[in-house]
């Protein structure tokens, strides 16, 4: 089988938009995903003669991806000033909904974004990407269980933010 190399610029044009909405389900912002990607971008731009031989080099951009999510949330924790809901909700308030699926998912999406990171990105990996947990595993460069424990731990988190509503989620591996 040969492989089949793209250059960068191919690259980017092709998947630029897949990588930001990517990007954004991990952060759940779409402003920080592209600040993240811009950076991911950088540093793919400096080595692809290497990545573009991989295997799968858009899963190693999305590693990278990952890895500079949790990196950012460690560099912006020394420097964020905490900012209270009620500030939050008076300058960004969330629009009336008309149908109730998208008040339900909207709430979710809340729920989520206050999950901790590493949640969170197992949250994103598993159910956005379809991935198994030893593929998350592979990506958060961790064992398996621990993927297991984020998930179960953020999973717990959000059915108890949701009384009365059972979180289904199947087989975690």
């Amino acid at each position: 089988m040969r492989l089949v190399v793209v250059t960068f610029e191919e690259f980017i044009a092709a998947r630029l938009g897949a990588l930001t909405r990517y990007a954004t389900v991990v952060t759940w912002d779409p402003h920080l995903a592209e600040d993240i990607i811009q950076n991911v971008l950088v540093r793919v731009q400096a080595r692809w003669p290497r990545i573009s031989r991989m295997d799968a080099p858009e899963q190693y951009v999305k590693r990278m991806v990952v890895n500079e999510f949790l990196s950012w949330r460690r560099r912006r924790a020394a420097q964020s000033i905490p900012v209270a809901g009620d500030t939050l909700a008076a300058v960004l308030p969330a629009g009336p909904d008309v149908i109730a699926q998208r008040d339900d998912r909207d709430a979710m999406m809340r729920l989520i974004a206050g999950l901790p990171p590493r949640q969170r990105a197992v949250i994103a990996l598993r159910f956005y990407e379809d991935l198994s947990v030893d593929q998350i595993a592979g990506i958060l460069g961790c064992r398996s269980v621990t993927v297991r424990t984020h998930l179960m731990r953020a999973l717990a988190s959000l059915q108890n933010a949701l009384p009365g509503t059972l979180v289904t989620t199947g087989d975690p591996t």
